[in-house]
C-alpha cells in the first residue's frame, strides 16, 4: 500500500489555479505508485470564510470533473477538500473521490473558534473507506482537538486516520502533540497533510506527517516545501519518501 500526503500553497479563492495545482500532485502520486492521496483542508479553495459561500461546491459539481478522470484513468483515491453546500447548508468538508466515478463526502464534525457563523458542523457524513483490507477514517483540523474525535474512529476499527489540516506556526506544535498520542493510544496509523503557504491571509505551518500506529514519527516534510510525503506499507512496516514539488 502507498499513500501520499499533498502539502500545497493555496491561491486565495482562485479555484482554477489550485485545481492545476491538484492535478500536478495527483499525476505526481500515481508516478509513485500511491493508491490515495489526501490534500489539506479546504485544499481546492484555500481556507475561505467570509467568501464561503461565493466558492462552495455541490457533490456533482462540474468543476470535480478532471479529478474524477485521473482517479478513473489512475486507479486513484484523491481526497480534496472545499465548502460544500448540502441542501441550504455550507459545511467545511472534502470529497472522497473513487476510481469508479463515486464520490462521497466527510463533513467537518467539530467547528473552529468563529466558522460557525459560516459553516454547520455535522455528523452525518462520516464515511470509512478500505484499501487493502485498511481500515481508512478522515478528520478536517479542528476534529482532532476533540479527543471523542479519533476516539469515536477507533471504535470503527480504523486502521489509518487521515487527517486534513490548516494549522499555523503556533498551533503545529499541539497537533504534532495530539496525533502522536492519539496513534499511541488507538493504535492507529495517522496521516497528516497541512498548507505550506499562506491561507486566508495568515501563514501555515507545512509539516505533514505520518506516525504509525506505535505513536512513532515516521516522517515530515519541513515548513515551507510544497510536493508529496509517500507512504508505503510492507508487512507492517511503513517507509517514506519526500518529493518536493
Amino acid at each position: 500500500m502507498i499513500l501520499a500526503a499533498a502539502q500545497t500553497k493555496p491561491t486565495r479563492g482562485d479555484i482554477k489555479t489550485n485545481l492545476l495545482d491538484h492535478y500536478r500532485l495527483v499525476e505526481l502520486a500515481v508516478q509513485n505508485g500511491a493508491q490515495l492521496i489526501a490534500f489539506p483542508e479546504m485544499s481546492i479553495t484555500g481556507y475561505e470564510r467570509e467568501h464561503a459561500q461565493k466558492l462552495a461546491f455541490e457533490k456533482d459539481d462540474s468543476r470535480l470533473d478532471h479529478l474524477k478522470k485521473l482517479a478513473f484513468e489512475n486507479n486513484i483515491i484523491i481526497v480534496a477538500g472545499a465548502p460544500i453546500q448540502i441542501d441550504l447548508e455550507i459545511f467545511i468538508g472534502e470529497f472522497i473521490i473513487f476510481p469508479d466515478n463515486r464520490i462521497e463526502i466527510y463533513t467537518k464534525q467539530f467547528l473552529h473558534e468563529g466558522e460557525e457563523e459560516f459553516f454547520q458542523p455535522s455528523f452525518d457524513y462520516n464515511p470509512m473507506i478500505k484499501i487493502e483490507n485498511q481500515n481508512i477514517s478522515f478528520a478536517i483540523c479542528a476534529d482532532i482537538d476533540n479527543p471523542l474525535h479519533p476516539q469515536k474512529a477507533s471504535k470503527r476499527e480504523t486502521d489509518i486516520y487521515i487527517a486534513s489540516i490548516f494549522f499555523s506556526p503556533n498551533g503545529i506544535p499541539n497537533a504534532y502533540r495530539d496525533l502522536q498520542n492519539y496513534a499511541q493510544k488507538h493504535q492507529m496509523n495517522i496521516l497528516m497533510s497541512n498548507f505550506s503557504g499562506e491561507s486566508w491571509g495568515s501563514p501555515s505551518a507545512g509539516q505533514s506527517a505520518f506516525w504509525n500506529n506505535k505513536g512513532e514519527l515516521v516522517a515530515q516534510m519541513n515548513d515551507s516545501d510544497s510536493g508529496l510525503l509517500l507512504l508505503e506499507k510492507q508487512n507492517d512496516n511503513w517507509t517514506s519518501k519526500i518529493i518536493k514539488n
